[in-house]
């Protein structure tokens, strides 16, 4: 015991080493951005499984691996009946329950704790774990953002810089304006968007327009003539500033019920978008990409195509580059896509579990539990798994030729 605890130290130390060398790698190489992203799915996948875990082991179930990656293993430790570790290659990661099916051997004093063995609510609870903790994440995420770093409002328009108009003066900053503030109402008219003041702008070019603003909760109004400007041949007035939409931070409470309509909508989106994917016409679309460089591209301008794990970590760094709040949307919707997909009822992902619980609990009578057979799904399992491969390995390769275009820039 003592040899086995001193190796796992030992493999502990160096891995801990290689981690350090890939971080200072990707520090001096400017990969930080995909370093983080790299990170957080990770740890996204951790939880995942320790969904699994946890729902396991309230259902008196024995899990005796809890591991991240798979092939040959680089390091673990054993705590009681579960060993813990990490494996070579990064590709997920797992949680072992014993008797998951009636295909695996258990020995006769275990035979009471294994997943077969265990009532409906059990084994549908261990089934659906994954899937929620990426819906708690997703949910946790949508309040953080609401909360602390604001949403896209539905009115007024914020000015974000100045700009001169000509020779160094701008009209807007001369008035009193600041970056900041949020322009609600110009000429009596409520402003919706910053295209609205834009235009209106644009349209009293030598004429005063009145702008009502708000700062720090306070409103005030402020007067400017937009400078004449000619541009394409017809003259537009400009008072030099950069205007974007304002955001809108929800309080500690109320984000509870902004975040719960946001991740309705954003799961309502993500099943719609899913099912256009994988309709007849979407996969005529993605293997039409596969075979025409064009379609390719145009694809990848308009984002509207299946991404590999390594083009969302590329859209995810991208998103981190522009902002925290960019980098949580991305990783929302990665929540949330997996959580659904996961959910797909057929072995070997989550759903599969789940329908086949669902099944035997149907066909089961008081004092005789039904075990479905195995044995007659693996046909088809194999085929979703070659489909799965398929969609792996030609999804990586297009994200790779044809590149989705940063949406970010």
């Amino acid at each position: 015991m003592d040899e086995e605890i001193q190796a796992s130290r030992y493999s502990l130390i160096e891995l801990a080493i290689a981690l350090a060398v890939i971080v200072v790698g990707a520090i001096v190489l400017h990969g930080g951005y995909i370093l983080l992203v790299v990170a957080a799915i990770v740890l996204m996948v951790m939880i995942h499984e320790l969904g699994h875990f946890i729902a396991a082991k309230l259902s008196g179930m024995k899990v005796t691996e809890y591991f991240f990656g798979f092939g040959p293993k680089l390091w673990s430790i054993k705590r009681g009946e579960t060993t813990y570790g990490i494996k070579l290659l990064p590709l997920g990661g797992y949680v072992k329950i014993i008797g998951m099916t009636n295909m695996d051997e258990v020995p006769e004093e275990d035979e009471q704790r294994t997943y077969r063995s265990k009532p409906f609510r059990s084994r549908f609870a261990v089934g659906v774990a994954g899937s929620t903790m990426h819906g708690i994440m997703a949910f946790i995420m949508l309040w953080a953002l609401v909360v602390f770093i604001g949403v896209p409002g539905n009115s007024g328009a914020q000015i974000s810089s100045f700009v001169p108009v000509s020779k160094g003066y701008d009209p807007a900053s001369q008035a009193g304006l600041r970056a900041g503030d949020v322009i609600t109402s110009a000429n009596g008219q409520h402003i919706i968007g910053f295209t609205q003041l834009a235009n209106i702008i644009e349209s009293n070019a030598g004429h005063r327009v009145s702008l009502t603003a708000e700062r720090n909760g306070a409103t005030r109004t402020y007067y400017v003539v937009p400078v004449p400007v000619r541009v394409d041949g017809k003259v537009e007035g400009r008072i030099g500033v950069l205007l974007t939409t304002p955001t809108v931070k929800s309080g500690i409470l109320s984000g509870v019920v902004s975040a719960g309509e946001d991740f309705s909508r954003v799961v309502s989106l993500s099943v719609g978008a899913m099912a256009h994917i994988f309709s007849i016409h979407g996969i005529t679309s993605y293997f039409h990409d596969l075979a025409s460089s064009r379609a390719a591209a145009k694809a990848a301008k308009t984002g509207n195509r299946p991404e590999s794990i390594y083009g969302a970590v590329v859209t995810a760094a991208q998103a981190a580059k522009a902002g925290i709040g960019d980098l949580l949307i991305v990783l929302i919707s990665i929540n949330v896509f997996v959580g659904i997909i996961n959910l797909f009822p057929m072995l070997p992902l989550d759903g599969g579990h789940v329908v086949i619980a669902i099944y035997e609990r149907i066909r089961s009578r008081k004092g005789r539990a039904y075990h479905a057979d195995i044995r007659k799904l693996l046909p088809a399992t194999y085929v979703v798994l070659s489909l799965l491969i398929v969609l792996f390995v030609t999804s990586f390769y297009l994200d790779i030729v044809h590149p989705v275009v940063n949406p970010f820039s």
